[in-house]
């Protein structure tokens, strides 16, 4: 890969070698023996080996940008999720460097079309590239800002900022804000050049200001609109099924599985809802009581109090009737099935379930709860 590299790129050769130079040091310095300086030589290797690696990957894909090699597999796709990807990506790095992290949502769901993963690693690097150029405890934001036919997602720091003579070449392959910062902090000009390349091939711009040395920096992607996708239920007129139904509903998520329940928190919030998270029974039963929420997604297996219980207490709470209460499990059994009613579950879920089936079955659930019940029979 580095013989295709600096084929490609003479300039690259140069950058190459001063980073594999790292490499005989450490091995120069690993003893035979099990010591401490065994484990350092050991981790500062690893280290050297896995920049090299990333530096390849993204200096071969330059080298597939330029000559109109990489193939974006672009749909419909919600900006956001691609947004928390490249957050998780670069979360290591801001808590390495004590790093303030905001992000500007905007209230409403955008679309665009995109390769998803190639829009995350665009948005991996700003924020890589932001958190490297910043002073430790340092602040960061990303805004998400639609404008008419196109959408702003900046990212803006209070690093060490830009000369204007810098600002025109920022992009340009092997770039360097300061020569000064090329060792001391790994930076080689590929990641923004790179960026400017996948964001070209989304039919975007992007582009850089700063008030100048040591007043922070601020890049900002903008990309076309995509329209919404038409859900199959929503093609018929006669039916109130669209995503819309949920929009803005506050939803309890309750799971021992703390990556689950973040995870299903995440698709929620994407779709608009605003979400609480709870890993136990009666963690769920005293957020429930602030949170006030329209439906409550409970996992019948928590330790402690069991989704049960929780059923049942939050029917004889204030919340009473009110919220939407439904069971999301591995039991599913008859006697699961039955034993959840019985405790005032609205309704039962077996895993593994996906976000549309959840879904239907809310709006379905928020239909049946609209419609006034017939009068009963004689009345008059």
């Amino acid at each position: 890969n580095a013989t295709k590299v600096a084929d490609v790129y003479p300039a690259a050769a140069e950058v190459l070698a001063r980073y594999a130079e790292d490499l005989p040091f450490a091995l120069l310095y690993m003893p035979e023996e099990s010591t401490r300086l065994t484990l350092v030589a050991r981790d500062a290797l690893t280290r050297q080996v896995d920049q090299m690696a990333r530096l390849l990957d993204d200096l071969l894909d330059l080298a597939r940008i330029t000559h109109g090699r990489v193939h974006l597999r672009k749909a419909p796709l919600l900006l956001e999720e691609a947004v928390d990807a490249a957050l998780e990506t670069s979360r290591p790095m801001f808590e390495a460097k004590h790093h303030s992290l905001e992000v500007e949502r905007p209230p409403t769901p955008v679309w665009v079309d995109a390769d998803r993963v190639r829009l995350a690693q665009i948005f991996a690097n700003l924020l890589t590239n932001a958190a490297k150029y910043t002073d430790a405890g340092g602040s960061i934001v990303l805004s998400i800002r639609p404008s008419d036919r196109r959408v702003l997602i900046a990212v803006t720091d209070n690093g060490i900022g830009l000369s204007a003579e810098a600002i025109p070449r920022v992009f340009d392959m092997f770039s360097q804000a300061s020569p000064a910062l090329e060792r001391s902090e790994g930076g080689l000009g590929i990641g923004l050049a790179l960026v400017k390349g996948l964001v070209e091939l989304h039919g975007g711009r992007v582009f850089a200001r700063s008030e100048g040395i040591g007043c922070g920096s601020q890049f900002t992607v903008e990309l076309p609109l995509a329209a919404a996708p038409v859900a199959q239920e929503d093609l018929d007129p006669g039916t109130s099924s669209c995503r819309a139904t949920i929009r803005n509903r506050k939803i309890l998520i309750a799971d021992d599985n703390r990556d689950s329940a973040q995870s299903w928190a995440t698709m929620f919030e994407l779709e608009g809802c605003e979400t609480c998270t709870a890993f136990s029974g009666s963690e769920a039963l005293r957020l429930a009581a602030s949170f006030q929420p329209d439906v409550a997604l409970l996992d019948i297996g928590m330790p402690g109090l069991n989704g049960y219980e929780v059923a049942r207490l939050l029917r004889s709470s204030p919340l009473g009737a009110s919220v939407l209460l439904i069971a999301v499990t591995g039991w599913g059994q008859d006697q699961d099935k039955q034993a959840a009613r019985e405790a005032g579950f609205d309704a039962h879920l077996t895993k593994p379930v996906n976000l549309q089936q959840v879904i239907d079955l809310i709006q379905a659930q928020l239909r049946q709860r609209a419609t006034p019940s017939p009068p009963a029979s004689g009345a008059r």
